[in-house]
């Protein structure tokens, strides 16, 4: 099987290069080999390598900077996807598409189900949300749409390695406590991506993150504990809880975005708990 990865130069396509399984031919583009929002360029790129999947990994995920930048954040959250559904349609190929939890509203006391209603509260929730329509309005029987949450990594701009520097040059952190979601490691979401490329009878929407629920000051306390035993942090770190209001951000964040990934629990996949996910990447960062 030939699969192209697109947004390998992110923290998922990362990931998903990292572990192709045996058996798989793997073409994998960066911002900089394809823009997805061009559609002349999508067009020629997929006719000439002709893959029998496509998992598109690429994606605008300034959260915060997308509330000034709306326009770009359309072209490759919204416009992108579309054209990869289009050439997908035309040359019978199955695409595998990201997307977020930030598509909901947080309103919800109970895990968000791929078919609850999306009512994002930011600009890149909207465009990722448009995205998805666009991709299931050209597609349906064909893609599948693979939601996560909280995404982060040994390498890239994340908040592990936000709270790791902030945490080693100052030694005191507040973070958000009221904001509740499932950190999921890139590696996680990497395998749950080559578990349904092997599965192409799947179609529609799926969830899929790390086990466990967290606040992001629950996720920077288990960064200062664990990142301290592996001498990544100072031993003596404070992190202290916060609410949403005294941390204002230009963007509005769903205050639960937790995802029911029951839809592929029940098919046999199995999740790490978040904690244990993270102690794995910070023994990746600690062998670096």
């Amino acid at each position: 099987m030939k699969v192209l990865v697109l947004g390998a130069g992110g923290q998922v396509g990362q990931a998903l290069v990292k572990s192709a399984p045996r058996g798989v031919t793997l073409l994998a583009a960066s911002h900089h080999d394809l823009d997805i929002a061009d559609e002349s360029a999508v067009q020629a790129y997929v006719r000439r390598s002709q893959p029998n999947a496509i998992v598109n990994a690429a994606a605008y995920t300034a959260v915060d900077r997308a509330e000034t930048e709306p326009g770009i954040a359309q072209r490759v959250n919204t416009t992108g996807p579309r054209h990869l559904a289009s050439i997908a349609r035309d040359c019978e190929i199955r695409l595998i598409h990201l997307s977020t939890d930030y598509v909901f509203d947080g309103t919800s006391s109970t895990p968000y189900r791929p078919e609850y209603a999306t009512r994002p509260l930011n600009v890149y929730g909207d465009t990722k949300r448009r995205g998805e329509e666009a991709v299931l309005e050209i597609l349906a029987d064909r893609a599948l749409i693979l939601r996560t949450s909280w995404v982060y990594a040994a390498r890239g701009r994340n908040f592990l390695n936000t709270m790791l520097a902030r945490m080693r040059d100052k030694r005191a952190v507040r973070v958000v406590a009221d904001q509740i979601g499932a950190p999921t490691a890139a590696h996680s979401v990497a395998g749950a991506l080559w578990n349904l490329i092997a599965q192409p009878e799947l179609a529609g929407i799926f969830h899929w993150t790390d086990a466990g629920v967290a606040s992001w000051y629950d996720f920077a306390v288990a960064i200062a504990e664990e990142g301290a035993l592996r001498n990544l942090v100072p031993q003596d770190v404070t992190v202290t809880p916060i609410p949403s209001s005294g941390y204002p951000t230009h963007a509005v964040r769903p205050r639960f975005s937790v995802l029911d990934t029951s839809g592929l629990t029940e098919r046999g996949l199995v999740a790490r708990h978040w904690r244990t996910a993270l102690r794995a990447v910070l023994a990746e960062l600690a062998g670096a």
